[in-house]
């Protein structure tokens, strides 16, 4: 259960405060009682409120000075003035000038307070936490899930806390792995809407016939097989917030409908006769570079503007190797819960091997790496042993009875030569030339394929290959 509101209640009329207080008892609320500015800020000295109720006419100290003084402490909790009749262009005032949240005019409806105070609750609740979030940026160069510490993660990281809380469309791009998901949820839980959904869709794994389907919903009847009424992610995301992952990927003629919804918030179902509103919030995401998708015609110009108010680009891992070691303090500890394993740390080889390593496939292909590794080790320590013989290859080569790697590069005498171990397969050095030559061209595959003297096609199925594998799912 969540912790009672506390509210301030500022009357100088007796008979009011003691009528406020019992009604915000009654809805599970803790009050306190002031009769004027000065006795309410002497109370601040040792109760602090999530909301405060403010006459404005009061003795010693009116509510207008109140929320000056307030306002110059700093950090002022979202206040509701209460104003007598004719006096709404003073509250008015008040409001716009010195940021109180809401007024009311006397009599005071009782539902109607109760929602606003349930509202500037909640109000304070985000602002607390987001603090707690500024907080662990600060000292962990953490946001949410997400960490680094690099000077980009960083910009990412501001860039967050300032689009979390709007309702402003925002569009997330970076390579596959990047972890563009991670954006959107981290901007869920920045935002107002947290308490709501997060419905997440991929546009490119599903067939056209279906998308519109998937989206907006269907009526009993509408195609062949819609035998119920089905909701769409703009149904399931009411209140929350809707991914559309690989934007680029969705047919022009859905891009149209989208566009449409993102403007008048109010969608159809397929076969349905009546639109209804819906309040969602839309982030979208793409592996494209977005600019390029709207020459080649695969996203709409007027779309990609719509979608674009922020643009958060996620860089490769290979950019940011310097976040390595808080990433994968941060991952071991979440596989640690997942797997029911008591892993304490990784040794410095195989964080050698980690930040040598060209990681093609981002933040995802480390998870993956370190989820094996956690698995076989199972407590203690992340040795080389328990990596991938692909990745054991980016140690330096073994010397004075150090455990040898199955694939050996040597990179102290020539960097541009590879080594391979004697009993080395055929497969495994395949692929440590291939991910060494990737890691020599900074992951430009196209120079890599042509260094190796395949097609890029041939490269890009081979790391396909090499991603399968590691997730447990063959060639």
């Amino acid at each position: 259960m969540n912790p009672s509101i506390r509210v301030l209640i500022v009357d100088d009329e007796e008979s009011q405060r003691t009528g406020l207080a019992a009604m915000v008892s009654a809805w599970g609320m803790a009050p306190k009682t002031a009769a004027n500015g000065q006795e309410a800020l002497d109370t601040l000295e040792f109760f602090t409120p999530d909301v405060i109720l403010t006459d404005l006419n009061m003795p010693v100290l009116d509510g207008f000075g109140f929320l000056q003084r307030l306002r110059d402490l700093g950090d002022m909790p979202p206040t509701i003035v209460l104003t007598a009749y004719g006096n709404i262009e003073t509250a008015v005032k008040t409001v716009h000038e010195l940021g109180a949240y809401w007024f009311l005019e006397k009599p005071i409806q009782a539902g109607t307070l109760e929602v606003l105070i349930r509202r500037a609750g909640t109000h304070a609740g985000l602002s607390q936490e987001n603090k707690v979030l500024e907080r662990n940026l600060v000292y962990k160069g953490s946001l949410g899930t997400m960490v680094g510490n690099s000077p980009r993660m960083q910009e990412i990281f501001a860039l967050l806390q300032q689009a979390g809380p709007s309702k402003a469309g925002v569009l997330i791009t970076g390579e596959s792995g990047t972890g563009k998901e991670m954006v959107a949820r981290t901007l869920h839980a920045l935002s107002p809407r947290k308490q709501g959904p997060f419905v997440a869709i991929n546009c490119a794994a599903l067939p056209e016939s279906l998308i519109e389907s998937e989206l907006f919903g269907h009526e009993k009847g509408s195609f062949t097989g819609a035998t119920e009424r089905r909701a769409g992610c703009f149904e399931l995301a009411q209140h929350g917030t809707l991914l559309l992952d690989e934007i680029g990927e969705m047919p022009m003629a859905t891009q149209a409908k989208l566009l449409r919804i993102l403007e008048d918030s109010k969608v159809r179902r397929l076969g349905g006769r009546t639109e209804f509103e819906v309040d969602v919030r839309v982030v979208a995401a793409t592996n494209k570079v977005p600019e390029e998708a709207v020459g080649g015609g695969h996203l709409r110009e007027d779309l990609f503007y719509r979608l674009n108010v922020f643009h958060v680009h996620l860089p490769p891992l290979r950019e940011r190797k310097d976040d390595i070691p808080a990433m994968a303090e941060a991952l071991i500890a979440d596989l640690n819960r997942k797997h029911q394993c008591r892993v304490a740390e990784i040794s410095a080889a195989v964080m050698n091997c980690l930040e040598r390593h060209a990681w093609p496939g981002n933040v995802r292909e480390l998870r993956n790496v370190l989820e094996r590794a956690v698995i076989l080790a199972g407590e203690g320590t992340i040795e080389v042993k328990h990596l991938p013989a692909f990745l054991q290859g980016m140690r330096p080569a073994a010397t004075n009875g150090e455990e040898a790697a199955t694939v050996t590069v040597v990179v102290a005498d020539d960097p541009e030569t590879v080594r391979f171990q004697i009993g080395t397969t055929v497969e495994e050095a395949e692929k440590g030339l291939i991910l060494r030559t990737l890691e020599h061209t900074s992951n430009n595959k196209t120079r890599a394929a042509e260094i190796l003297g395949i097609s890029l096609k041939t490269l890009h199925n081979k790391l396909k290959e090499y991603g399968a594998k590691e997730l447990g799912m063959g060639a």
